[in-house]
């Protein structure tokens, strides 16, 4: 972390030295010269984030849990920061915003509705935000990830919002989703619950799961969002880090030494089947840098003028640089053409986000979609103790029990991922043992 800020002071630093040694002649080769005058990205564009009024950075800061990261990326242009009571990472936001003007920042937090509804329990937990926060208010607080359509309605918690809004502590409440923990109880998806939200009326902003592969998902709510004024924040915007590294974690997994169900390893050889077709594509089609693909698949999102901002998790400042980068920039055709190629290739090996399209399959009732965004966090965002512990509470069966199961989730898959190979990568990850 500190070499990484030290880069990222010298590359600023060197942006202001830069003019100084740009006319001189064979000092530098041309190469070093441009890298020598090269300022670090600011952001170039801010979208009207629906009816709260406020312009956000089209990319935003998702998570992050280094106040100097948020610092910097503050300024670098970011005015949209996003977190949650459950992140643990409230207190480094605080830390991050102390002394800067609050009025130019947005800042989002999210409360689970759990069991005590009460207006009381709320607004102390409301409470606990501010303080961690260090902020005399909330810009949006939003209720996480609701299963159910009813869970919108909670009484308590809109009586809560209502008052901390009359004391000038909250200015809007919001929505997350992305997807439910099983389709079979209960049978709703991300659509339908945001489509809900948006027709609730109270609901002023929504951050939901889309990207490239899986933008029907989102696309309807996105329109619909823009029709009734409501801000929107994307995130799982970047599919792509799922093929990259499969095949290492599959050999170790093969070469453990340690005796494992017959059905436990043919699961994983149809995983590798699969990684080795979309070896081929990314050989075929020039994808091998994952670093181009993730760009492009931001590209895509900030396409879509139906978009507030794209919340990307910056945990270091070679983050900021490669998110911030991306702002005010649009899909070119070569672009696009690699990305209907990846979708076509590696993209059955990424298991969409909000689906749950396989669990009504399942006899079990695995909780696929769920444990699958638990993975997600493990391995694409880093906040790895935070998907083991969530794993660990998580009620009903876990994925230990699909290693000797006749795989109905990967049968029942309608975008021919193998779920069950991935199910049982995700235990080994999440698993303390």
């Amino acid at each position: 972390m500190s070499i990484n800020r030290r880069k990222f002071i010298k590359n600023s630093a060197l942006g202001v030295i830069g003019g100084s040694i740009a006319g001189s002649k064979n000092v530098f080769s041309e190469e070093i010269k441009e890298k020598i005058v090269k300022k670090p990205s600011r952001i170039l564009e801010y979208r009207m984030l629906g009816r709260t009024g406020f312009k956000v950075s089209d990319i935003s800061l998702g998570y992050s849990n280094n106040s100097a990261v948020i610092k910097s990326a503050i300024e670098a242009g970011v005015n949209y920061i996003d977190t949650a009571e459950s992140y643990r990472n409230q207190p480094a936001v605080g830390e991050a915003i102390k002394g800067l003007d609050r009025s130019k920042i947005f800042i989002t937090s999210k409360l689970e509705i759990k069991e005590d509804k009460s207006k009381e329990s709320f607004i102390k937990r409301f409470k606990k935000c501010l303080d961690e926060l260090k902020t005399d208010y909330i810009d949006c607080m939003m209720i996480h990830s609701p299963e159910k359509v009813e869970t919108l309605k909670t009484p308590g918690f809109h009586e809560a919002m209502d008052q901390m809004k009359k004391e000038g502590k909250l200015k809007f409440v919001g929505v997350s989703n992305h997807g439910t923990n099983w389709l079979r109880r209960p049978k709703v998806s991300m659509e339908e619950i945001l489509t809900a939200a948006a027709n609730d009326g109270r609901f002023s902003v929504m951050l939901l799961a889309y990207n490239f592969i899986q933008e029907d998902f989102g696309a309807k709510v996105l329109e619909l969002c823009k029709t009734k004024n409501i801000g929107t924040t994307l995130m799982k915007v970047n599919p792509v880090g799922k093929y990259y590294g499969i095949k290492e974690r599959v050999d170790k997994l093969k070469k453990g030494g340690k005796k494992v169900p017959p059905l436990y390893l043919e699961g994983l050889e149809n995983y590798s089947k699969k990684a080795k077709i979309g070896e081929g594509f990314i050989k075929k089609y020039g994808l091998e840098n994952p670093g181009e693909i993730r760009d492009a698949a931001i590209r895509f999102c900030l396409d879509n003028q139906n978009v507030g901002t794209v919340a990307c998790s910056m945990r270091n400042f070679d983050h900021i640089e490669d998110f911030v980068k991306l702002s005010g920039t649009r899909l070119v055709k070569t672009e696009k053409i690699k990305l209907a190629k990846y979708k076509e290739g590696p993209g059955m090996l990424y298991c969409r986000h909000a689906c749950s399209k396989c669990e009504p399959s399942c006899p079990h009732e695995v909780p696929v979609n769920t444990i699958m965004r638990y993975n997600h966090y493990y391995e694409g965002q880093g906040k790895e103790k935070y998907a083991i512990k969530s794993y660990e509470k998580l009620d009903g069966n876990k994925a230990d029990i699909c290693s000797t199961c006749e795989g109905y989730c990967e049968k029942n898959c309608p975008y021919g991922v193998p779920v069950q190979g991935m199910l049982a990568m995700a235990h080994k990850n999440l698993s303390i043992v």
